[in-house]
């Protein structure tokens, strides 16, 4: 059994005021009670103490004595023995605080964690209509992406590189070792033909190309004139190796300016030939996979990843330090228009809403018990009379309310008891 704690006070000066409240209330309870005493000991010997009027008086005050000292007795029971007399069934709250938090545990389970409150509480926050309207004050938003991008920045700095060359080593190469990557190429380099996606980066690299060969003719003519018999004339050289300049260059040319060229034809079908033999072609897709071991196996690998995650680390960080940054200035343009679309489009409040209730109710049902059964534990390593005294504090004055009540009511019912004597005799 774990041994008792002492509970710990989140506000002195709260639970002093507390103790004032309890103070004045018990001073009003006995006071009523001492009262009912003194005009019962008055009206024992006027007429006779049990007729006329006073013979009222004194049985509603007698009444309301019992009354007080019953209620007394019913408040006192729950948290100490009265008197201090070890009489059986009181001072329940130390004896039975275990049996006490159980129930409450299966109370707040029982009424509070239902699915159907759970939603009926969330779509009642309208949680993303107050975010929405929140996030659409222009200094909010500012504020949500400064957080946003603090926390980020510091998380990217904890990231270290063994961090990277570990998830690298540990996680990503074994996954793609796993992986056969001659289907995925063939199948996506098969949609790029289709779609001709790769147009576009063939016109870029005609004209780069067009602009080199233009830009270094001496590198053109020195890369031929190593390939030149060496029994040849220099002048027969150098006329050739301009003339096979010109002509490459016109070639280019005429690539980049034709699309349906012969070369770009070539190139598409050696391409959808590629893809075919990648998808189908069982020598084509081992010599693929081998190309890709002796990749994954090379150590630049390895410190290539962790550079450019680096070079990536770094430009963000740059970027969400800066307040006028890329990055900054775009997570504040989509902050302000997705607040905007919360404020503005009911169909994605409601999705939103059912989302978080469906979130909370998973939670509920995936970690609830452990939540309910923290109030066990918690109750369970409080001591006692300790634990006694601060829910007393917390509740006692308004318990008070039942002694002046019963004060009250006693003395009415005695007057109506002695109301019917009186009819009876």
């Amino acid at each position: 059994m774990s041994a008792t704690v002492s509970l710990i006070t989140p506000d002195p000066e709260a639970d002093e005021h507390r103790r004032s409240a309890l103070r004045r209330m018990r001073t009003l309870a006995v006071s009523l009670l001492l009262l009912a005493a003194v005009v019962y000991v008055a009206t024992l010997t006027i007429d006779g103490g049990q007729e006329g009027f006073w013979g009222f008086v004194n049985a509603g005050a007698e009444a309301s004595m019992v009354g007080a000292i019953a209620d007394w007795f019913a408040v006192t029971a729950l948290f100490k023995h009265p008197l201090g007399l070890p009489i059986p069934h009181t001072a329940l709250i130390p004896r039975r605080k275990d049996d006490l938090g159980r129930g409450l545990e299966e109370f707040v389970g029982e009424n509070f964690l239902q699915e159907q409150i759970i939603r009926e509480r969330v779509a009642a926050a309208t949680i993303s209509m107050r975010v929405g309207r929140w996030l659409a004050v222009p200094a909010h938003a500012r504020r949500a992406v400064d957080e946003v991008a603090d926390v980020a920045t510091a998380a990217l700095a904890r990231v270290r590189d063994d961090h990277v060359e570990g998830l690298i080593r540990d996680a990503l190469v074994p996954r793609f070792r796993e992986e056969p990557i001659a289907p995925l190429l063939g199948g996506l380099l098969e949609e790029t033909v289709r779609d001709d996606l790769h147009h576009g980066l063939v016109d870029l690299a005609l004209v780069e190309l067009h602009q080199w060969l233009v830009d270094n003719p001496e590198t053109v003519a020195a890369v031929l004139g190593e390939r030149a018999p060496w029994w040849a004339p220099t002048r027969l050289n150098d006329a050739v190796i301009s003339r096979l300049h010109r002509e490459l260059v016109s070639w280019v040319e005429d690539i980049r300016a034709d699309p349906r060229h012969h070369a770009r034809q070539a190139l598409d079908s050696m391409l959808a030939r590629l893809a075919d033999d990648l998808l189908h072609d069982p020598e084509t897709q081992e010599r693929t996979e081998r190309l890709k071991e002796r990749l994954l196996d090379h150590p630049q690998v390895i410190a290539s990843s962790v550079s450019l995650w680096n070079a990536l680390r770094r430009s963000l960080q740059a970027s969400l330090t800066d307040p006028d940054g890329a990055v900054r200035q775009r997570l504040l343009a989509e902050t302000s228009a997705f607040a905007q679309r919360l404020v503005t489009e009911p169909e994605l409040r409601a999705r939103l809403d059912g989302l978080a209730a469906d979130a909370a109710v998973f939670a509920v049902e995936r970690y609830g018990t452990e939540v309910t059964t923290v109030i066990t534990h918690t109750i369970e390593r409080w001591d006692g009379k300790e634990a006694a005294r601060r829910i007393e504090l917390h509740v006692g004055r308004d318990l008070q309310f039942i002694r002046i009540n019963g004060t009250i009511v006693g003395g009415l019912v005695g007057v109506l008891i002695h109301a019917v004597s009186v009819l009876i005799r």
